[in-house]
């Protein structure tokens, strides 16, 4: 099958590997289409020293199982969650295989995914997609429920007053996401075309030319993509304030711990959320992607995808897969 592979750091291609052999309790996915998210670009240069076939956001269809119990699920449109945990330690027996020891991670940890022609999941981490949702969307569904687990950690509501750091995909979604629960929230971006986008989206979005200097929030999102987002992040914060961290990296991070410390503020940091907050989301438009889309390539266009992927005033590239 053709698969877009990091070979090394830096070295990335487009090339025929062995398709996956679906192990026990998994179904083989044929992928309609994936997306390249920051933690994709982060991978090919070095964030984590993966090797393999990167990719974590996509849907697909079931084309094989390995149990008789799970064949209702054969021609199934579905998307993934990523963490495929060992089933037994206390943190996968609690419901929270994303923080298993033992995990291996889709596309980014002792897994292969699924910028590829095929790709193999536990058929306890699908969740089907409904059908109001396009392919597209439907890639948007783990960004998404990554975005939602922002509500999950915090106390959102009306009375929150929210700054979301990086006008990115991320970003974008995170704001949505607070925006769901009725938060003022402000989005402050450094590209144009993504401020522009996220007004679009009928959010409030400023550049760093027309923030306001001083202005403190009580909840800030960071969600830059840049090492210095947390420092960035603990400048507009209101003492006893939250940050949430979602920024991941190839580079250290540094900043000054006493403004944490002295302000009393709570870090929490974030990754992945649940599925279905983010597939309600999506489905009722709560949530919208479409102008979050700026290509669509297909998979043998790999290495262009990723390039540009990285090009500053780029949101979402999408791989085309199958259909």
């Amino acid at each position: 099958m053709r698969a877009i592979v990091i070979e090394a750091p830096s070295k990335i291609a487009v090339k025929e590997v062995a398709a996956p052999t679906p192990a026990p309790g998994e179904a083989l996915l044929d992928v309609r289409a994936a997306g390249i998210c920051g933690t994709d670009l982060q991978l090919q240069r070095g964030y984590l020293d993966f090797i393999g076939i990167p990719g974590h956001e996509f849907v697909g269809t079931v084309v094989r199982v390995t149990s008789p119990a799970d064949r209702v699920l054969l021609g199934a449109r579905v998307a993934g969650e990523i963490s495929i945990g060992c089933q037994e330690c206390a943190a996968c027996v609690e419901g929270m295989a994303r923080h298993c020891a033992t995990r291996r991670v889709l596309g980014l940890v002792g897994k292969d995914g699924a910028f590829a022609q095929q790709v193999t999941l536990p058929v306890s981490n699908l969740h089907v997609v409904p059908e109001t949702l396009s392919d597209d969307q439907a890639v948007f569904i783990e960004p998404t429920a990554a975005a939602f687990e922002i509500l999950d950690q915090c106390l959102v509501g009306p009375h929150t007053d929210a700054l979301v750091l990086g006008d990115g995909r991320l970003g974008l979604l995170a704001a949505q996401a607070l925006a769901s629960r009725g938060a003022v929230v402000t989005v402050l971006g450094r590209h144009q075309s993504k401020i522009a986008a996220a007004r679009s989206l009928g959010l409030k979005a400023v550049g760093s030319e027309e923030a306001r200097p001083g202005r403190a929030y009580g909840l800030v999102v960071e969600a830059t993509g840049s090492p210095d987002g947390l420092a960035q992040a603990l400048d507009h914060v209101k003492p006893r304030g939250t940050v949430v961290m979602k920024t991941t990296c190839a580079s250290p991070t540094s900043f000054d711990a006493w403004k944490a410390v002295v302000n009393e503020v709570t870090l929490v940091g974030s990754r992945c959320g649940r599925f279905e907050p983010a597939i309600e989301a999506l489905r009722t438009g709560a949530v919208k992607v479409d102008p979050l889309i700026s290509e669509v390539l297909p998979l043998d266009a790999g290495l262009e995808a990723f390039r540009r992927a990285g090009e500053k005033g780029t949101l979402k590239v999408l791989l085309r897969v199958s259909k």
